[in-house]
């Protein structure tokens, strides 16, 4: 059984009794904590214990999630943020932060509450403060976007959808593949508070960047990215520049916004495992 598919309980456990540097992973829509499998494993051979809490109530696998989409409605930023929090309390030390699209918001979140000791962002969402809204991001979410009900819903990706918000820097068969293996329904209203994040001033879409203790922090950003695309990515950079720690920015040629999932992984974890170590 790989470490995503414990109980987080037993994860905290293992990573506290290991006396090694925690990683804790943040997945974003549309994907379960099972994305992170390989990234976890692959931390856990080069020195580090990893931790992959779900959102709450997420099931396990794909299938479950499928055969039981409404049990993802309702998951707001906030919520999700308090979640991982408290798992990060748990923890014996402070943890490295890895998140991917609205796992990077989470992220940025979380270190900004002061509670990663290190933290890389992939292709975070935006917060408040970042004004850009590319067409891209907009179709990207269009699934959700379309019909303000989806706010309290769970929302399905069809395959098209898919293909253009994560899987287009892929080809057809690794495309096909991808969505097959990862892609499950996702809450509506992290969507919907990301777009409105810049007229709510009580919006939960929301990063302290100042904060003295939110610690190095890189953003990455995938050069063909539809839903975060660079313009996005590298506002989240400025605002964190902002902060008096390291914070640095790489882009990953020809990736799109499967670029924790898809055949190159493995070239993106390369990238955090290489800052993580300076600092965690």
């Amino acid at each position: 059984m790989t470490t995503a598919h414990l109980p987080v309980e037993e994860q905290i456990e293992q990573a506290n009794a290991s006396g090694r540097t925690p990683v804790v992973f943040i997945h974003g829509l549309w994907l379960l904590a099972s994305s992170w499998d390989r990234w976890a494993e692959y931390f856990g051979q080069v020195g580090f214990a990893p931790v992959s809490p779900g959102w709450p109530d997420d099931p396990t696998t794909v299938e479950e999630a499928l055969a039981n989409p409404e049990v993802f409605a309702d998951k707001t930023i906030g919520q999700v943020a308090d979640h991982y929090a408290n798992v990060i309390g748990q923890l014996g030390r402070k943890p490295a932060v890895i998140g991917h699209s609205f796992g990077g918001l989470i992220a940025q979140i979380i270190a900004g509450r002061g509670l990663a000791e290190v933290t890389v962002a992939i292709d975070p969402a935006p917060f408040r403060g970042i004004p850009q809204l590319p067409l891209s991001t907009l179709r990207a979410g269009s699934p959700v976007l379309s019909n303000p009900a989806n706010r309290h819903r769970a929302v399905p990706l069809t395959y098209e959808q898919f293909r253009y918000s994560f899987a287009n820097a892929v080809d057809e068969d690794q495309a096909r593949r991808l969505y097959d293996t990862f892609a499950v329904p996702a809450p509506g209203a992290p969507l919907w508070q990301a777009a409105a994040a810049n007229f709510n001033p009580r919006t939960e879409d929301k990063v302290d960047t100042k904060n003295p203790e939110r610690g190095p922090m890189l953003i990455v950003s995938g050069e063909r990215d539809h839903t975060v695309p660079h313009v996005l990515s590298y506002a989240a950079y400025q605002h964190q520049l902002k902060n008096h720690g390291v914070t640095e920015f790489v882009e990953i040629p020809g990736r799109g916004h499967a670029l924790t999932i898809d055949d190159g992984w493995q070239g993106v974890a390369d990238v955090a495992v290489a800052f993580v170590g300076r600092f965690g």
